[in-house]
């Protein structure tokens, strides 16, 4: 029997614990606790965070989901943190997860109907996304819901699925 480097018997690898793991860990937290939470924490871009601060104010007093928001540049410069900062300022939940992870139509379907109204949904790298995808993800955002089809030829069904207001 062949022991992969990643199996349970090789005691030298933590299969339970593992970097890709959901489980918190300490590293996680120690650099959660480093992160700006507000915006008054997030160091720069100052028009930017102005305007962040009036789109926020106005969507908490008309008690609705912030429009969507495209946050583009090279990597490190902070989206993903200015992300959790714009859900911290909302009161709202983010989830987060990466363009080339949703591969069909049924991946971001779970996504966006596990969503409660007001969350965010942080697609990082989402220049990446399948092209029959970005056709789903569209209405979702503009209509706030999703037309699958189910079936194919004479028994295809078009299904519309009404989702919760949300940010992406």
């Amino acid at each position: 029997m062949i022991k992969s480097q990643f199996s349970k018997e090789n005691q030298d690898f933590d299969v339970d614990n593992r970097v890709v793991s959901s489980l918190t860990i300490e590293e996680d937290e120690q650099e959660n606790s480093l992160r700006p939470h507000t915006m008054d924490e997030y160091v720069g871009q100052a028009k930017i965070k102005k305007n962040l601060e009036v789109f926020i104010s106005a969507t908490k007093a008309r008690n609705d989901a912030l429009d969507h928001v495209l946050l583009y540049g090279p990597p490190g410069l902070g989206k993903t943190t200015l992300a959790h900062v714009i859900a911290g300022e909302l009161g709202a939940q983010i989830r987060v997860t990466s363009g080339p992870a949703i591969e069909k139509a049924a991946d971001l379907a779970a996504l966006l109907t596990n969503l409660e109204k007001g969350d965010v949904l942080f697609i990082d790298e989402i220049h990446r996304l399948n092209r029959n995808i970005e056709e789903v993800l569209y209405p979702a955002m503009e209509d706030f819901s999703l037309d699958l089809v189910t079936g194919t030829g004479p028994m295809a069904r078009s299904i519309r699925i009404p989702l919760k207001r949300f940010t992406l």
